[in-house]
């Protein structure tokens, strides 16, 4: 009888077990463990073939990165595999069947180490003796002679997806180029750790610059390489050209995929504390207020010397990425904004309160402001003293808009 009652006793616990399990399975929209994200250039199976025989130029920085599996030693006489991760570069220049002609370098080039705004030159990389060709200065689109001979171009870069950050429009010019040469671009897509969510005021095409090409908000919550089938799209090549573009997908993605990016983006984006308040914060670039540039918490706070009511200081000092920093070993006053919640929407708040108490309201912005938004109106709003509700109602018909025209190009959830 007492065994009968055991055994009545683990039926009941083991239906019970299973009926939570089933019901987890369907109501949890978490992952299983075994998708594993994979980034476009970890898929060489989709796109080896594409290139072989064939002469290729690399668009490519310090983030153009793959991992692959190669046959090695894993214990004394014991040959197995294991993971090896290498420049994009590198393991396609060994590649037996593909010739790499040259490599072209986006805003902080090759190495990603060169300051915002800075000028680059065109090089040799000492690893591969390949030719580096700077799309950044006055060379931002990639010339007829520099493409000759070519059969196609991969672009490989990671984004942050926010729209004042320049690789967007370096893809744009690369794309543009290939298609007045006629050559197919292929990229290679990464996520975007900005991707959760759509922000800000959308740009308008009298302020279009290298910092804001299209007419998209400051956080448009697309991979690059959604982002780029959008280009083709919406027609925003000159003359309404179409670029041959084709996207290796990332694998077991969604926009909702929280993805810590290994490498820095660039130098003045360290970490994901910084990456994650870039498209809130970078507003102060057009302003007397210091972002953080010359500290080591670059994007994680502000001050400036005309803010001595607020208790957090700091003082920008040279480093790398940044030369010159703004207020140069000036005693800045502000915030430290390190433990601030993760955020899933565009913050004014910090902008409205350094405008409201720093002592240089005249001085506060400059003309790189306007580029930065993509409007005049913010300017204005912030200063006749509109409150961050009010503004955010302003963006709210163009941003509903862009949204419906963002779905056309998914390719995730």
């Amino acid at each position: 009888m007492k065994h009968y009652i055991n055994y009545l006793f683990l039926f009941f616990c083991l239906q019970f077990t299973s009926c939570a399990q089933q019901k987890q399975k369907k109501d949890s929209p978490i992952k299983k463990q075994d998708e594993t994200l994979k980034i476009g250039a970890d898929r060489v199976n989709l796109y080896l073939s594409i290139l072989k025989n064939k002469n290729i130029a690399i668009v490519a920085n310090q983030t153009s990165t793959i991992t692959t599996l190669q046959r090695a030693e894993v214990s004394k006489n014991v040959m197995g595999s294991k993971s090896v991760t290498q420049h994009l570069v590198d393991y396609l220049h060994s590649y037996n069947t593909i010739t790499v002609k040259k490599v072209f370098a986006p805003e902080h080039g090759f190495r990603g180490k060169a300051d915002a705004g800075e000028v680059i030159v065109d090089g040799i990389d000492t690893k591969t003796n390949l030719p580096i060709i700077s799309l950044y200065g006055k060379n931002k689109k990639p010339s007829s002679e520099q493409l000759k001979n070519i059969d196609y171009v991969v672009f490989d870069i990671q984004d942050v997806g926010v729209r004042f950050y320049t690789y967007i429009s370096t893809l744009h010019y690369v794309m543009e180029a290939c298609t007045e040469a006629n050559i197919p671009v292929i990229i290679l897509d990464r996520p975007n750790p900005n991707a959760h969510y759509i922000d800000g005021p959308v740009l308008s095409s009298k302020h279009k610059s290298f910092v804001g090409m299209h007419p998209v908000p400051v956080v448009y919550g697309m991979t690059i390489g959604e982002y780029g089938k959008m280009i083709n799209g919406e027609k925003w090549l000159k003359n309404g050209i179409k670029c041959d573009l084709t996207v290796i997908p990332l694998e077991n993605y969604t926009h909702n995929t929280e993805y810590k990016l290994p490498i820095k983006p660039s130098p003045n984006l360290p970490n994901q504390k910084s990456i994650n308040l870039y498209p809130s914060l970078c507003f102060f670039e057009g302003t007397n207020v210091s972002a953080g540039r010359g500290t080591n918490k670059q994007f994680q706070i502000y001050g400036s010397p005309y803010l001595k009511n607020l208790n957090f200081s700091f003082t920008p000092q040279p480093n790398e990425g940044a030369k010159y920093p703004k207020h140069k070993e000036k005693l800045c006053f502000g915030e430290n904004l390190e433990e601030t919640e993760y955020l899933s929407s565009l913050q004014l708040k910090w902008l409205l309160k350094a405008y409201k108490q720093t002592s240089e309201k005249e001085k506060f912005f400059n003309p790189f402001f306007t580029k930065l938004a993509g409007t005049e109106l913010l300017q204005k709003q912030i200063e006749d003293g509109l409150n961050e509700e009010k503004i955010r109602d302003s963006w709210k018909k163009e941003l509903n808009s862009f949204k419906k025209i963002r779905t056309k190009y998914l390719l995730y959830k």
